[in-house]
């Protein structure tokens, strides 16, 4: 009975479970995404509420979302740019970007 195929699919799926609210938290935190955007409140960049209003549609994906946070962006709410991000992964990045997509935020 070969033991290890099964552990590899069991423990390789649960790299694709998205990942958890205080993870995502921690995240944005550690990369001051704070320090612009709050839940439900526009301060210097759009809220997270605003954000998925906007992009919960499906007009833009997680990944395409996540690539906006790593390379920023500009014109697209407002004169303030949102500067790149490029210390985070790829993952990181579609990480925060499903979480502001699905995450209630109040």
């Amino acid at each position: 009975m070969r033991k290890i195929p099964v552990v590899t699919a069991i423990t390789s799926g649960l790299l694709l479970l998205p990942m958890a609210h205080a993870d995502v938290t921690q995240l944005l935190q550690n990369n001051a995404c704070t320090a612009c955007h709050q839940p439900a409140a526009r301060t210097v960049g759009p809220s997270w509420q605003e954000i998925a209003q906007r992009y919960g549609d499906g007009s833009k994906s997680a990944e395409q979302l996540g690539s906006s946070i790593k390379s920023g962006s500009s014109g697209s709410w407002g004169a303030i740019p949102m500067p790149a991000q490029a210390q985070l992964s790829d993952a990181d990045a579609t990480s925060i970007a499903e979480w502001i997509l699905t995450a209630p935020h109040q």
